[in-house]
């Protein structure tokens, strides 16, 4: 990496009509802006279809992307929706939160009006099914029948069904075939839109980081068409799950509730589904932040039945292995490791190895909370400036964070005194003040890279959060307002950025 940096916002963050963020002109704005404001790099978090939750770490499919982010309006120019279906959306009663019960009810039989316009023989259509069919079937297929069955999870499906028996799914093919290509349309517009703006970002100099979760959900297409990929039982329920220990965020610690992997059944085929996993994630981002990279070297198994994370233990993962295996099938991938958290030294290392670089959150340099970092020495805080090198991504704060200002309005005083004191500003220093100079304080870094969330440069406070861990209804909701995308702040940001030499 270059010296650079970029914001940090989701695709459903994004500003325009329509309920939630997507592939549609104010995307194109953005980059716009990213360019005005001298960035070089625009993050954004998972773009999978989301399930239970919102979370888009949490998806019914690692392949697949979110249908909410299809450009309606691109449907209505190619002849596929009326303006008429358009008007007939129910209104957005407030365009800077995502209402998912609305979408949910609304969005699906308007993209089914357009797919029943489509002509189902055209080239291109049926180009796109042929080169994805390795895990585009599946995926419809999932779908479909989760359709037929109310929208329940595969364990709750016919036995017949949930096993995959070959009879019972012709049976259910022959009588829904069009249910099933319907979502294989839906991946074919959601690509094709995709496509079309990560060519027009590359072109203005805006390159992508695009996260991938370590782990696939419990209830997805991976697991009910792979399941000797992980930890299950010969009837198909799962025995162990992901999560995170308890720490000073989270008595109980984190339940995830994901399938851990099988490594070993992984090893046997030399990470064939890794792999797979891996170069279309390569096509889909120019760089691949991967959440959570210390379960490569061990993960946090839970017992599948417990309500807790509190009885979880440690176990080996695949370590440099898997690293060593992709890169002899794809080549150099540019990759950013999560290793935020509780990191040992097997970790560590692990990261080294790879050459990948790491992340650096400034929240964490200050914050007593964090037990990695609670009366830590300052010359041993890994997340204090004058300790990085420059192999490594800075960020103010992630989309799992408080927002700056609003981390800022819940540290403790003494936390607060500490802020200034390194920032060199007077103890008056009001919190608001301190926003700006933070940011700064993560420009000026020897990090390669700064991300920096756009909700920062806002000086927005926690109504601006994204996501809250181990909490559920509240989260993956906040957009943006095409205004707070001015041309003024286009220049404060540039400014900035020009100063501190990543421009």
């Amino acid at each position: 990496m270059k010296r650079k940096s970029g914001i940090l916002l989701p695709v459903f963050s994004l500003p325009g009509k329509y309920g939630i963020g997507g592939f549609t002109k104010e995307a194109y704005r953005f980059v716009d802006f990213l360019v005005k404001a001298g960035q070089s790099y625009w993050q954004i978090l998972p773009i999978g279809p989301t399930s239970y939750g919102d979370s888009p770490y949490q998806s019914f499919s690692t392949f697949a992307g979110n249908p909410y982010f299809i450009d309606l309006d691109d449907l209505r120019e190619q002849g596929l929706l009326k303006p008429k279906d358009l008007r007939d959306l129910p209104k957005v009663k407030k365009e800077d939160r995502i209402d998912y019960e609305m979408l949910y009810y609304s969005r699906y039989p308007v993209l089914r009006k357009a797919y029943e316009r489509m002509e189902k023989e055209d080239p291109a259509f049926l180009a796109f099914k042929e080169e994805q069919r390795q895990w585009l079937w599946d995926y419809a297929l999932f779908m479909a029948i989760k359709d037929a069955n109310g929208g329940k999870s595969f364990t709750c499906w016919e036995t017949s069904l949930r096993k995959r028996d070959a009879a019972a799914l012709e049976a259910f093919v022959a009588e829904h075939g069009e249910d099933i290509d319907f979502y294989a349309f839906l991946q074919y517009q959601f690509y094709r839109q995709w496509y079309k703006l990560k060519a027009y970002a590359n072109e203005q100099g805006i390159l992508i980081i695009g996260d991938i979760p370590i782990y696939v959900a419990a209830d997805s297409a991976d697991v009910w068409s792979h399941p000797e990929l992980f930890q299950m039982n010969e009837e198909g329920d799962l025995t162990a799950v992901a999560g995170c220990p308890p720490d000073g965020f989270s008595a109980t610690g984190q339940l995830w509730g994901n399938p851990l992997y099988n490594w070993e059944k992984h090893a046997e085929d030399g990470y064939s589904w890794w792999t797979r996993r891996m170069e279309a994630c390569s096509r889909l981002y120019d760089v691949i932040r991967i959440d959570h990279f210390r379960g490569f070297d061990q993960y946090y198994s839970i017992p599948a039945q417990d309500e807790t994370a509190e009885n979880g233990h440690w176990e080996d993962g695949p370590g440099l292995a898997l690293f060593q295996a992709l890169h002899q099938a794809l080549g150099e991938l540019n990759i950013i490791a999560e290793d935020l958290g509780y990191i040992t030294d097997s970790v560590r290392k692990l990261v080294s190895d790879t050459g990948f670089p790491n992340m650096k959150v400034l929240e964490f340099g200050f914050d007593g909370r964090d037990s990695s970092t609670a009366d830590a020495d300052p010359g041993e805080n890994i997340y204090l400036p004058f300790n990085y090198n420059n192999n490594c991504v800075v960020y103010t704060g992630t989309h799992d964070n408080e927002t700056l200002l609003g981390w800022l309005s819940s540290i403790s005083p003494e936390e607060l005194s500490d802020v200034k004191q390194y920032l060199g500003l007077p103890q008056k220093t009001g919190r608001k003040d301190l926003v700006e100079p933070l940011i700064r304080l993560a420009q000026s870094s020897v990090a390669d890279l700064a991300m920096i969330p756009l909700q920062d440069y806002l000086k927005l406070d926690n109504s601006g959060r994204i996501n809250q861990p181990s909490t559920l209804g509240i989260n993956w909701m906040w957009r943006a307002d095409k205004a707070q995308l001015s041309a003024s702040l286009a220049k404060s940001i540039r400014k900035i950025t020009r100063t501190y030499g990543r421009m």
